[in-house]
C-alpha cells in the first residue's frame, strides 16, 4: 500500500485508531479507510454520531473562550486528537494572545500533525504520552518549560475518559491530576453517556469499538461527576454538551437523545 507523505513511519494503518476516527467525523483527512469504514459502520448503527463529534468540538470552543474569560491563560489538552479547525491554541491565542496550550496524544499520526501546525508557535506545544500515567504527562520536560504549575492551569480530556475501562480507575487518573493543580485551575470534561432512548444503538457502536484498541465505556451523570471530585462544578454543572453555556446562535436541542449521549462538564479547584 502507497501511505500519503504525512504519515509517519510506523504507523499501523489497518486497525482503526479513535484519534483519526474523531478526525473523520470532522471533516479532516488525517485518517485512513479502515477509520472511515468504523465511523460509517457507527452512523448506520445510530444515526448522529457525526452530529455528536460536531456538538463536542463546539463545546471545545465554548469552555475554551469562557476559561480565557475566566482568566486561564494555560491549558493542558490530554487526548487532543488530530488538529482540526478551531484547535484550542488557536482558541485562546486569538482572545488571549498570550495563552499557553500543550497537546497530548497517545497516537503519533496526531503527534506529528500537532508539531507541524505549532511550528513557529513558541506558546504551544505537543508531547506522545498516555493518559493512563498523568505523572508522566504532568512531569515531562516540555509540559513543565511551557506551563507553569504553580499558577492556575485548565486541563481539558474532551471525548477521552470514556475509553478507560474502570480497570484502568479513571477516578483514580482525574484525582492525581487534580493534586498537581493549584487552587483557581479547572478541569473540563466530555464523557460518552446512554441516551434516553437510544440504548439499543448504542450497545451496537460499543461492539463495534470492542474490535480496535479504544474500546468506550458509558457511563452516567453521577459516575462523571465523581470523576470531578474536589472540583466545584460550574454552572449548570454535568450537562448535555449542548446544554454548557450555548452560543445565542446555535441551535440547542436538549430533548435530542443522540445529542444527550455526550456530557460535559468543567470544574473549579478551591
Amino acid at each position: 500500500m502507497e501511505l500519503a507523505d504525512w504519515v509517519p513511519e510506523g504507523v499501523e494503518v489497518t486497525v482503526p485508531n479513535a484519534a483519526r476516527m474523531y478526525d473523520y467525523t470532522l471533516g479532516g483527512y488525517h485518517n485512513f479507510a479502515v477509520d472511515r469504514e468504523y465511523i460509517e459502520r457507527a452512523e448506520r448503527a445510530m444515526p448522529g454520531i457525526v452530529a455528536v463529534a460536531h456538538a463536542n468540538r463546539a463545546f471545545v470552543g465554548r469552555s475554551v473562550r469562557w476559561l480565557v474569560d475566566a482568566g486561564i491563560r494555560q491549558f493542558l489538552d490530554i487526548g487532543s486528537g488530530i488538529p482540526t479547525l478551531g484547535n484550542v491554541h488557536e482558541v485562546a491565542q486569538n482572545a488571549a494572545p498570550d495563552s499557553r496550550v500543550i497537546y497530548v496524544d497517545i497516537d503519533p499520526v496526531a503527534v506529528a500533525h500537532s508539531q507541524a501546525l505549532l511550528a513557529g508557535n513558541d506558546l504551544a506545544g505537543v508531547i506522545q504520552a498516555d493518559l493512563r500515567h498523568p505523572s508522566d504527562i504532568l512531569s515531562h520536560p516540555d509540559v513543565v518549560a511551557l506551563l507553569d504549575f504553580s499558577q492556575p492551569v485548565a486541563v481539558l480530556l474532551n471525548a477521552v475518559m470514556h475509553f478507560l475501562p474502570d480497570s484502568d480507575n479513571p477516578n483514580a487518573v482525574t484525582a492525581q491530576i487534580r493534586d498537581a493543580l493549584v487552587a483557581g485551575s479547572y478541569l473540563v470534561m466530555t464523557h460518552g453517556s446512554e441516551a434516553r432512548d437510544t440504548a439499543h444503538e448504542q450497545e451496537k457502536v460499543a461492539e463495534l469499538y470492542e474490535s480496535t484498541p479504544t474500546s468506550f465505556h458509558l457511563r452516567d451523570e453521577d459516575e462523571v461527576r465523581r470523576m470531578f471530585d474536589g472540583f466545584e462544578l460550574v454552572e449548570p454543572g454535568i450537562t448535555a454538551v449542548t446544554c454548557w453555556h450555548p452560543d445565542p446562535d446555535e441551535q440547542d436541542e436538549p430533548d435530542e437523545p443522540v445529542r444527550q449521549s455526550m456530557l460535559a462538564g468543567v470544574g473549579r479547584k478551591a
